[in-house]
């Protein structure tokens, strides 16, 4: 690639991936990686002539203590621009000649920032004028420690009542610090800061763009795969599916996908993904009806996170088998597995390129060792992109907006939207119930935006409760299961609010699940946001 990069490294905060999503939004390509990347390898970022400014992200730690982790001093060297955010403020202050204390008055929250002089970060960037004619910003923070000294050559950019230096700036070297979160939504001005570091005082190319991102995607396949043959785990989801028509726009025929069915996908869903792929796009793809597998292995289990290992143990187990075939009958090699891994797996696993270490938030069944249990070489197309832009990218390529921007769907399933144990009717009754929820979804229009409630809704579904309750249907009484229904708004997925909806569309979509679903007789509406519940119930 050619493209002008911004590099952020990460001290373990929630949010780094927000800082990521909000640069990439701006079109400029950037990367994550920990902290603790040597001075070398930085250098070495400079030399490749791409490198145009550095993020330093936030931290759950405090940079009082000796034991936690700076900032390479290579940062603070190389000649680019360096914006520290909350910790990396700190560290950056600390680093440099400052001064950091724990603070005795907290600040998590909204808060009122001042803007002092006239820093080129800030300049014209507040959400109202104060009598006295100060600028002032709406902003979010989540801090215990402040910067109580600042550095050598370094200048008061922002305050607030508690926190007497809450931004400050070397205008000299283009180093700034905000004791903020610019990256999350509830900081108004948030979107204009980060441009205004990234665009203007970096002046990064806004050049990274999925439609041209075809193109370098499909000669970078061609040039690593050559004339081998690629195998593929097709699931149907957004990710898998635009990895299937990369790899095929890149190499065609070479590439044969593995669709396994393991009987928890949504009403007629195997179907669709058949019609699409094998199809319309002519890509070979071998369905596996493993349904009856599953259910029978998934007998008496009723804790969540088994659940989700059996469910994960027998995808692999079933793949596994079906690759070993294909590789039995295949008249030339097959040398790749091919994954819809994208860039959070690759970040929340701990896994970015040339880390000494980084701390593991969570695992993925998609960056594991599969490819190693079947003698493959691993190719993921989709690594360094995020979902927003594997939708943009999947549009690029000319999948259906239906398919590409449809709801996340959970690799388990409705495995885990059924609570407790999967017995046999129980998700074809979920299933039912869940495409009535959705099409009522699709139908139903906003008088207000014009949109459908499908689109103003970031994931809805429908949940199975393994409950009975006592009902009445014309004159008889009936003693049939329940389902709450789900709907949440949300721009990151990290916090998320129940969604508001019309109370005519919650009685449509009720009155139709109970009469239409022969065996259920309640429907609940879930009103609860994250935190403190999770989006799905398991």
């Amino acid at each position: 690639m050619d493209h002008d990069k911004i590099l952020i490294l990460d001290f373990g905060s929630q949010l780094t991936q927000l800082i990521a999503r909000r640069v990439r939004e701006m079109h400029v390509y950037c990367e994550v990686h920990p902290c603790d990347v040597s001075d070398d390898w930085l250098r070495a970022q400079l030399q490749e002539g791409r490198l145009k400014g550095v993020i330093l992200s936030g931290s759950h730690a405090s940079t009082t203590l000796e034991s936690t982790d700076r900032a390479p001093q290579a940062v603070f060297t190389l000649g680019v621009p360096v914006l520290g955010i909350c910790y990396g403020m700190q560290t950056m202050a600390a680093q440099l000649g400052g001064a950091v204390q724990g603070g005795e008055q907290r600040e998590f929250g909204y808060a009122e920032l001042r803007a002092h002089g006239h820093t080129a970060l800030l300049k014209d960037i507040a959400d109202f004028t104060t009598e006295q004619g100060h600028g002032m910003l709406k902003v979010w923070m989540s801090h215990g420690d402040k910067v109580t000294e600042l550095p050598p050559g370094f200048k008061l950019m922002a305050s607030t009542p508690s926190c007497a230096i809450a931004g400050m700036a070397d205008e000299a070297r283009h180093f700034y610090g905000v004791q903020f979160h610019p990256e999350v939504t509830h900081t108004a001005q948030g979107r204009a800061l980060l441009q205004r570091f990234v665009l203007g005082i970096c002046g990064a190319r806004a050049d990274w763009v999925m439609q041209d991102h075809v193109a370098e995607a499909v000669a970078r396949i061609r040039a690593q795969v050559g004339d081998q043959q690629v195998l593929l785990g097709l699931s149907g989801g957004v990710d898998s599916s635009v990895a299937a028509a990369l790899i095929h726009k890149a190499i065609g025929e070479q590439l044969t996908c593995v669709f396994v069915d393991h009987g928890l996908l949504r009403l007629h869903e195997g179907d669709m993904v058949m019609a699409m792929f094998a199809e319309k796009l002519q890509v070979k793809v071998v369905r596996v009806n493993a349904g009856p597998l599953f259910l029978r292995e998934l007998a008496g289990i009723s804790e969540p996170e088994a659940k989700r290992k059996t469910i994960g143990r027998l995808f692999i187990d079933v793949f596994k088998a079906e690759a070993e075939k294909l590789k039995a009958q295949s008249a030339r090699e097959i040398a790749f597995l091919a994954q819809g891994t994208i860039y959070p797996d690759v970040i929340e696993s701990g896994a970015s390129k040339n880390a000494k270490k980084a701390v593991t938030i969570k695992s993925h069944h998609n960056v594991g060792g599969l490819p190693e249990q079947l003698g493959l070489e691993l190719l993921e197309p989709l690594r360094d992109l995020f979902k927003d832009e594997v939708r943009e990218l999947g549009i690029a390529l000319g999948l259906p907006p239906e398919m590409v921007y449809r709801h996340p769907f959970p690799g388990p399933g409705l495995g885990v939207r059924i609570l407790g144990e999967i017995k046999p009717e129980y998700p074809d009754l979920l299933r039912r119930a869940d495409a009535i929820f959705i099409e009522e979804l699709r139908n139903g229009i906003d008088a207000a935006s014009g949109k459908s409630w499908y689109e103003l809704t970031s994931q809805a579904f429908a949940v199975f409760l393994p409950v009975k309750s006592v009902g009445v249907m014309g004159d008889g009484r009936t003693y049939d299961y329940v389902v709450a229904l789900r709907a949440v708004q949300t721009s990151d997925f990290m916090t998320a609010d129940w969604a508001e909806l019309p109370y005519s569309l919650l009685k449509r979509v009720s009155s139709r699940i109970i009469n239409e679903v022969r065996g259920i007789n309640r429907v609940t509406y879930d009103v609860s946001s994250k935190p403190p519940a999770t989006i799905e119930w398991e």
